[in-house]
């Protein structure tokens, strides 16, 4: 069986890796840590095609623990056993490495089989998952890990690996051909590979040529100019987002197609789901769950149906009335926690039940909101240096004024 030419290529070393720059510059803290050789247990999160895989494999060459590799998807609780029962043995005597790829698939009962392990330092694990691993990995196991993000690798970077390919192949391609299979990927380094391979594979004779013309029969898009440069692929993001903001219904409509007909799914599912909280929000915070609904369903059925449940999200939204209060709310405060404000908890929101003789305040003095009219009592939330902020300011829209008088009523009583 033919090995695919993303694992013929598949680099040895950090150094040869594209895409991930913030990531695996030298200068960051997470190559630091990896080039002293001292593994943390870590979680990788992203989209496939991004090099997960790849560094793990490279971590393992470079370490002394003994590698073990298991996939969610097919793993039994007996293989994970089999691993632990290894543990000690004169196989293991540095440790174990345990790259476990899709995670995610694991269930709560599995992943907690390991955690007295990577506790104890006797399993070092590295999990990889395409899934937010804050919403599928068991919260003791992922306290124990740090999560590294792992993102889209940029079009400029997918050219670097197909250059590698070329000449790899031995053939010749056009650079428009190049630059159109690198943004046609979608951020996803082992499908420009694949599709480079099988294009590789389809030419005749001795002419060794990739032209743009076979690219555009390739990808059955020639007539449509979106991703024909990684600047073109961002300016189109740029123009839906902006379109659904401005409150235009066709615009919004245009560029979804235009996104959907690149096959861009994910991008446009992401820009939706964040345009309705970003800039509907909280003048209408039922439509966060409504698109979210909207893109589930696009993912299940996939193209070319998804266009249908997306349209009527990308028309919602854009017809929605608008308020950004609570975009600016959390970055308000976002900015006060960088600043150092706010570390002390008052005391009456403590998660405290008993006084020590130590302390000096004795009561908690907490009111509970529903035992007073209208279930609200006035009493301080915010920490002492910024019990004055305000973070969230009611912007004119019907919900939000409807709320605000409705608190203004009660707190005037």
């Amino acid at each position: 069986m033919q090995q695919p030419l993303a694992d013929q290529l598949r680099p040895s070393n950090l150094d040869e890796m594209v895409g991930q720059t913030d990531l695996l510059n030298k200068g960051s803290v997470f190559r630091k840590v990896i080039d002293k050789n001292h593994i943390p247990n870590m979680i990788f999160y992203g989209p496939p095609g991004t090099g997960k895989t790849t560094v793990a494999n490279i971590i393992a060459k470079n370490t002394n623990l003994s590698f073990y590799r298991l996939n969610g998807t097919t793993a039994s609780t007996e293989d994970i056993k089999k691993i632990i029962n290894d543990i000690h043995s004169l196989f293991t005597t540095n440790g174990i490495l345990l790259y476990l790829d899709e995670i995610q698939y694991l269930n709560k009962k599995q992943q907690q089989s390991l955690l007295e392990f990577v506790e104890s330092g006797d399993i070092t694990l590295i999990a990889s998952t395409t899934e937010n691993p804050y919403f599928y990995i068991y919260p003791a196991l992922l306290s124990r890990c740090t999560v590294f993000e792992f993102k889209a690798i940029p079009a400029s970077e997918i050219k670097k690996g197909l250059q590698r390919a070329k000449q790899f192949l031995k053939i010749e391609i056009e650079d428009e051909a190049l630059s159109m299979l690198a943004t046609s990927a979608n951020g996803d380094m082992r499908k420009a590979l694949n599709n480079i391979d099988f294009l590789e594979q389809s030419l005749k004779g001795t002419k060794r040529l990739i032209t743009k013309q076979i690219v555009d029969n390739f990808l059955d898009k020639a007539n449509i100019s979106y991703d024909r440069g990684e600047d073109k692929h961002f300016d189109n993001l740029s123009a839906l987002m902006k379109s659904l903001r401005g409150s235009d219904p066709d615009a919004s409509v245009f560029y979804l197609a235009k996104m959907l007909e690149a096959g861009d799914l994910i991008a446009a599912c992401r820009r939706l789901l964040c345009s309705a909280s970003e800039d509907v929000g909280m003048a209408y915070p039922q439509i966060i769950s409504i698109v979210k609904s909207a893109v589930d369903t696009a993912l299940q059925l996939g193209m070319p149906e998804a266009r249908l449940s997306l349209s009527n999200a990308a028309i919602l939204i854009a017809t929605s009335p608008k308020s950004n209060s609570a975009c600016l709310a959390i970055d308000s405060a976002i900015h006060d926690i960088h600043q150092g404000k706010g570390i002390d908890v008052p005391r009456s929101l403590q998660n405290t039940h008993f006084d020590g003789e130590e302390t000096k305040s004795k009561g908690q003095n907490y009111h509970y909101p529903h035992d007073y009219s209208h279930h609200w009592v006035r009493q301080q939330y915010l920490p002492n240096d910024i019990k004055q902020s305000k973070y969230y300011l009611y912007q004119d829209n019907k919900y939000e004024q409807t709320i605000k008088d409705y608190w203004d009523k009660i707190k005037k009583e």
